[in-house]
């Protein structure tokens, strides 16, 4: 069953002169704009520092054309650059405005979490202000009072329910606004990234709200920049750029690879660097491959998980033996930071074995929830130690870049990036002292 269906839906803004001249070159331009014909007041001097401007009037679509079927029950997560249109679409399916063009049709009632503060009066207490949205969304003064508990339970703002919202803490309100919204029974669910107020541990509570709300069979429309969000939450995904839906699917981990990097096929082989100019040779040593592997042997995309293992495997062939070889890697961090060097000859007692004449293949692991959320690249070293080097780490690069994007962690406290240049994932022993 569609909740909602949206078909050609077009938001244009009037920017330069409306509301910017007089109310009678206002109400001139409306009546040219209604009888088609041209704008006088199109081109408008605007005073100011002593110098004059010419400013046009021009239009500016919000929404260009968009067309979208929810279905009941499915948790949607939006996601998009700032002035993608994702809050446009979200204040027109909440009815806060009207669309310049274009139909939506929706199947029950819609509640709205869209920015702090919206849908609350601010002189009213909080009590006042779940009973007011309740009369919003049309439920009764008994259906609302059987919520009331609930409602205030979960916000935690017990303590001030009778006290004017005007003098909440933005975190406050946002508790008590996703309340209200989420437990007075809509059909339709629609949050914005306002959740990015509240606490690690309150936004668990709200992202797990949502999923209850899901599995009783309503609909969830989730706008947020926290990816780690999106995918542990939602169901179906969509991209939006410029107005417009760009993609759409319900395999979440490749929308936000299509997301954070752009189309994904046109990113095949950023993880693996070749030797196909024929650089970086030497009879000592010479590189034919080195890239970045998933554990099952395939190269791994240019986004990985944190919570998956990668091999980095280094393909090369030696003519002259040497016992000095040494081979190894360098991560580096988006800001040039520096996070590990690692050489095949560091977990070798004693004296290192000789690389013997021929080609060979050296892997090693990085291991899962070892690297933090972001941008990485892996520089490749080789050198005969002491004497010379063969790939300079500082001065070659011999290198391939990739992303690491979600899986941080399965707790519950954790849905975005974590602070540090590291996000490990350790075990702990809870023992209770006394006993």
């Amino acid at each position: 069953m569609i909740a909602v269906q949206i078909e050609n839906l077009w938001k244009e803004y009037r920017l330069g002169v409306i509301g910017r001249g007089s109310l009678a070159q206002d109400f001139q331009s409306l009546l040219c704009r209604l009888r088609g014909k041209e704008d006088p007041n199109s081109e408008i001097d605007i005073m100011g520092g002593g110098t004059t401007e010419r400013v046009q009037n021009k239009r500016f679509f919000a929404l260009r054309g968009v067309d979208l079927e929810i279905e009941q029950g499915d948790i949607v997560g939006i996601v998009g650059k700032n002035g993608a249109g994702k809050s446009t679409l979200l204040k027109i399916l909440s009815q806060i405005t009207k669309p310049t063009k274009g139909v939506i049709r929706a199947s029950g009632r819609t509640a709205s979490l869209l920015e702090v503060g919206t849908g609350f009066h601010p002189e009213l207490t909080g009590r006042e202000n779940i009973y007011l949205n309740g009369a919003i969304l049309g439920m009764t003064r008994r259906e609302v009072r059987s919520k009331f508990d609930a409602i205030v339970d979960f916000s935690g703002v017990g303590t001030f329910v009778d006290t004017p919202v005007k003098r909440y803490s933005s975190g406050m309100y946002v508790r008590l606004a996703f309340a209200v919204a989420a437990h007075l029974d809509p059909e339709i669910l629609i949050v914005d990234e306002v959740l990015a107020v509240g606490d690690a541990e309150f936004q668990e509570r709200c992202l797990g709200k949502m999923k209850e709300v899901s599995e009783e069979g309503r609909t969830v429309i989730f706008v947020s920049h926290q990816m780690n969000a999106i995918e542990s939450l939602c169901t179906k995904g969509v991209i939006m750029e410029e107005g417009r839906v760009s993609y759409q699917t319900d395999d979440i981990r490749s929308l936000i690879r299509r997301y954070l990097v752009g189309d994904v096929e046109e990113l095949d082989g950023v993880t693996l660097w070749t030797n196909d100019k024929g650089v970086c040779q030497s009879p000592y040593f010479t590189p034919n491959s080195f890239g970045l592997y998933l554990a099952n042997g395939e190269q791994a995309p240019f986004v990985v998980r944190n919570d998956e293992d990668l091999e980095v495997r280094i393909e090369f062939e030696v003519k002259m033996e040497d016992p000095a070889l040494c081979i190894g890697f360098a991560v580096y961090d988006e800001d040039g930071r520096k996070v590990f060097l690692t050489c095949e000859t560091d977990a070798q007692d004693g004296k290192p074995e000789r690389v013997r004449a021929g080609r060979h293949v050296s892997r090693t692991i990085i291991p899962r929830h070892y690297l933090n959320e972001g941008l990485y690249t892996v520089k490749m070293a080789a050198s005969l130690v002491n004497r010379m080097w063969l790939i300079n780490l500082y001065e070659e690069d011999v290198d391939f870049r990739f992303r690491i994007q979600g899986g941080l962690s399965h707790s519950a406290y954790w849905t975005k990036k974590r602070d540090g240049v590291t996000a490990p994932v350790w075990d702990w022993q809870l023992e209770k002292l006394g006993e």
